[in-house]
């Protein structure tokens, strides 16, 4: 009997070490700033602000398929050397797939194939969300005739396709603006090692997540240097440091372990949270000498982490959980000029961690801990990141419907996020993602449901959602 009772305590006690080593699940709690959902245009609003609502474009609306999905978009110089045109790219499929390049001259009110683009034949075979970044060369790091293009894409094992294999990462480059690009490029791939150290091998899973211009941590002045981070199946997250020769040759420098490392020992919450698809922002409008890390944490047992560094990322501070307002997945970030201040306009796929709120909006997912409020935007400032503060208020783009909703409700799709984001001189933010946002029914005159996935995007500027936040209060 006394041995029964010792192996029941025993199996007691272990069972506790492992829910304590489970994730440290957090308590989920709910934002208290307010959403301005731009599916529900409030009665007597001025019919100047009718474009937030009403303007919906389709990035490829002659596109056939079923599913486009993880936009990437950059500016890019027009005739006159302006940034005025806007580059989106797209697999044709979730993930991988052939990149799909779309041009708009007119800041995001319509989308077109370019004669002028001409996409190298390696990018059919894309295996991984592309990401398409400017790269500045001159000192004071602005735009110039000296700029380049990357799009960057990875070769991950995908765990339902037996004939993908695991391969580093792809990187092609653009010198006139993305009219030509050199073919894929692989780095650390199987190519780079021996057959006997196929282990070694990179599973590059968003690659390059971000992409970060550095700076020389003494003397702060800009380096043709850029860090770029991705992350592997197992949660480890690695960067890698772009550079290039005197022949205009691309290197990347060998991927290294950032977050668990001699300087970082970050291991353990990196593993509970699941930690992925990390976005880095420089203060002060992208110009300042401090970098902040958010990052995605796919358990979903614990918010979304945040973590600071003042060296140019070779150490970071502990990571904490950002509030609910900024938890979600695949965070990218622009900063908006406002007078002479600096605010964020930060996209993501919600995450929604109030047990009660998942029990008043989707009371059949309460068994998994969360729900999602679909494709949202944050505003906020770096203050904000620093002190964990709301922020100002969260917008939500466009609907993407769950299930056979029947109409827009608060819980959303959680396929969606991934978005490319732009921002113009005027402070005309474009922003675009992928989900099930319907399709137009000419008897109804609105948007239904649909199980097509396609490319949507949205304009929206600051000013504006300033403007008409207190209708959502």
């Amino acid at each position: 009997m006394g041995k029964k009772f010792v192996i029941v305590v025993a199996i007691l006690l272990l069972s506790l070490m492992a829910l304590a080593g489970c994730g440290n699940i957090t308590e989920g709690k709910d934002y208290t700033i307010p959403l301005i959902d731009l599916e529900n245009k409030p009665e007597g609003l001025d019919s100047k602000y009718d474009y937030l609502f009403d303007e919906r474009t389709i990035v490829d609306p002659e596109n056939t398929t079923d599913y486009l999905a993880h936009p990437d978009s950059v500016l890019i110089k027009d005739a006159s050397g302006s940034l005025n045109t806007i580059m989106t790219m797209f697999p044709e499929g979730h993930g991988k797939g052939n990149v799909k390049v779309r041009i708009s001259t007119d800041k995001g009110k319509s989308y077109a194939q370019s004669s002028e683009i001409k996409v190298p034949a390696s990018w059919a075979k894309s295996q991984e969300t592309p990401t398409v970044y400017r790269l500045i060369f001159n000192k004071d790091n602005i735009p110039s005739s000296d700029d380049k293009l990357i799009m960057i894409s990875g070769n991950p094992k995908w765990h339902n396709d037996l004939k993908t294999k695991k391969n580093g990462f792809n990187a092609s480059i653009s010198s006139d603006e993305g009219k030509t690009w050199t073919e894929f490029e692989t780095f650390y791939g199987r190519e780079y090692f021996s057959w006997w150290q196929s282990y070694k091998v990179f599973d590059a899973i968003v690659a390059m997540s971000s992409l970060t211009r550095l700076k020389d941590p003494t003397t702060h002045e800009w380096k043709d240097e850029w860090m770029g981070l991705f992350h592997d199946r197992n949660w480890n997250c690695y960067k890698t440091i772009l550079s290039f020769d005197s022949n205009g040759k691309m290197n990347w420098s060998y991927p290294e372990k950032y977050f668990n490392n001699e300087y970082n020992n970050y291991r353990k919450i990196q593993k509970k949270s699941n930690m992925c698809e990390v976005e880095v922002i420089r203060s002060e409008g992208g110009e300042g000498n401090e970098l902040c890390l958010i990052t995605r944490s796919n358990s979903k047992k614990i918010n979304s982490l945040i973590s600071f560094s003042f060296d140019e990322g070779k150490t970071w501070s502990e990571p904490v959980e950002v509030p609910a307002s900024l938890n979600g997945e695949r965070h990218k970030a622009e900063w908006v000029k406002d007078g002479d201040n600096w605010r964020l306009f930060i996209t993501f796929r919600s995450i929604e961690r109030s047990l009660d709120k998942i029990a008043k909006y989707a009371p059949d997912l309460k068994s998994t801990g969360w729900m999602s409020e679909g494709w949202i935007a944050w505003v906020g400032d770096w203050d904000d990141l620093k002190n964990g503060t709301e922020g100002d208020y969260r917008v939500k783009l466009a609907h993407t419907y769950l299930g056979d909703e029947t109409a827009p409700q608060r819980s959303a799709n959680a396929d969606t996020g991934y978005c490319g984001n732009v921002v113009f001189d005027d402070g005309t933010i474009v922003t675009s993602s992928y989900g099930r946002f319907g399709e137009w029914d000419e008897n109804e005159k609105r948007y239904v449901n649909s199980q097509k996935t396609y490319i949507l995007s949205k304009r929206v500027n600051l000013k504006d959602l300033d403007a008409i936040v207190d209708y959502f209060r």
